[in-house]
């Protein structure tokens, strides 16, 4: 909708899995549908579900500033990375 009205140059680069909890089966059923139904277009990287993060909302700073060596932290700089990979197609 937001391509139909304000910007016909809009394309989906990927689907990113977050808040994901692998302990569940729920989320690891989930994730395989989204996979399933989405195929490449899902990042390969995930965002898991970590303590970290609530912590971040009440300091008021991004992840990777907060706890820099956090896996939430590794995993926000490797969707980067394949966020510029698939923006610039190398």
């Amino acid at each position: 909708k937001v391509a139909d009205r304000l910007n016909f140059d809009l394309e989906i680069l990927g689907i990113l899995v977050t808040m994901f909890d692998r302990r569940t089966s729920h989320a690891r059923e989930v994730m395989s549908r989204v996979v399933e139904v989405f195929e490449d277009r899902v990042f390969d990287t995930v965002i898991t579900r970590t303590v970290r993060f609530p912590e971040t909302s009440v300091a008021g700073e991004p992840i990777i500033t907060w706890a820099p060596n956090s896996q939430g932290a590794e995993q926000y700089r490797n969707l980067a990375k394949e966020v510029i990979h698939r923006a610039h197609g190398s």
